[in-house]
């Protein structure tokens, strides 16, 4: 077993250490906020006072923060993450960020004697639970087969998907479909609903057509009801990571037409002041515009 570090305890990253200690290995941790990494404690996980004493106590830290900013902001300084990293450390970048930054990061990484992958998820705490959560890793060969029995233990599958940086690429890449599949999702409700059918009926209905991907069976029935809060995505994040998607979009020359669409419905959803609400709310726009009562 490892003696693993994790910063950043959020919703998921919480429920991912919380995880890592039942299969058994030992969690040393740090989070902005210490009352949010309570719970861990008295679950046994060490708790480390900056980014740096967790890399210092552990041998593989995972890092997993709401964006690029946040990164830099946990990563540098005298008590940053590279601060306590040295030869024979491997760190693992969980969190959705730029793939440019990402890449940024792991030479620093280098430079300190240490290595780095990125390795964010796909899935949730309860698809984690379901043993159907998978992990993509961006990384040197070598760094990878090194990490996988750790990743193996988050999910069953892990795949190397290239060098630094690719990982976020993909999962952007993943993240953006969950998106653009939510709002036409919401638009066959909307227009089955105004065509006479019951919206629960019509929700019913396209969960077990073929249009039913894994993520419309789990995040579709929000149109209905409050979201799983395992499942709590806002707005604001997920925005954040549409305009990652069109920077990389801009920077490839590749169109995202249906991106920038659905964009346009996460600004209106910010503009109507549901910036802190699930992002599930762009049917709420949607239906408002369609004059219907969501």
């Amino acid at each position: 077993m490892a003696h693993i570090g994790y910063v950043g305890l959020g919703g998921l990253g919480s429920q991912i250490a919380a995880y890592l200690m039942e299969k058994g290995h030992r969690v040393t941790g740090h989070n902005r906020t210490r009352a949010r990494a309570e719970p861990l404690i008295a679950q046994g996980m060490q708790w480390a006072d900056s980014p740096r004493a967790v890399c210092q106590a552990a041998d593989f830290t995972i890092v997993q923060v709401s964006d690029s900013a946040a990164l830099r902001a946990v990563a540098d300084g005298p008590d940053g993450l590279l601060a306590g990293l040295g030869p024979g450390k491997v760190l693992l970048d969980m969190g959705t960020n730029s793939p440019e930054g990402s890449r940024l990061l792991a030479g620093q990484v280098r430079a300190t004697g240490a290595r780095m992958v990125d390795a964010p998820v796909s899935g949730t705490g309860s698809t984690m639970r379901q043993g159907r959560m998978s992990v993509m890793v961006g990384g040197e060969p070598e760094d990878f087969e090194r990490v996988k029995p750790i990743l193996l233990d988050i999910g069953p599958k892990v795949t190397h998907v290239g060098g630094n940086g690719v990982a976020m690429s993909m999962k952007v890449a993943i993240n953006l479909s969950l998106a653009v599949q939510f709002l036409a999702f919401s638009e066959a409700v909307l227009l089955a609903e105004k065509s006479g059918i019951p919206r629960e009926m019509a929700v019913e209905v396209l969960l077990n057509s073929v249009i039913a991907s894994p993520c419309l069976q789990y995040r579709g029935p929000s149109v209905l009801r409050d979201p799983d809060p395992n499942l709590f995505w806002n707005v604001r994040m997920m925005q954040k990571d549409m305009v990652l998607a069109m920077e990389m979009g801009r920077a490839l020359d590749v169109p995202l037409p249906t991106t920038s669409a659905t964009q346009e419905y996460l600004v209106a959803a910010r503009g109507m002041g549901m910036a802190e609400q699930d992002c599930s709310v762009m049917f709420k726009v949607l239906a408002q515009m369609a004059g219907v009562k969501a």
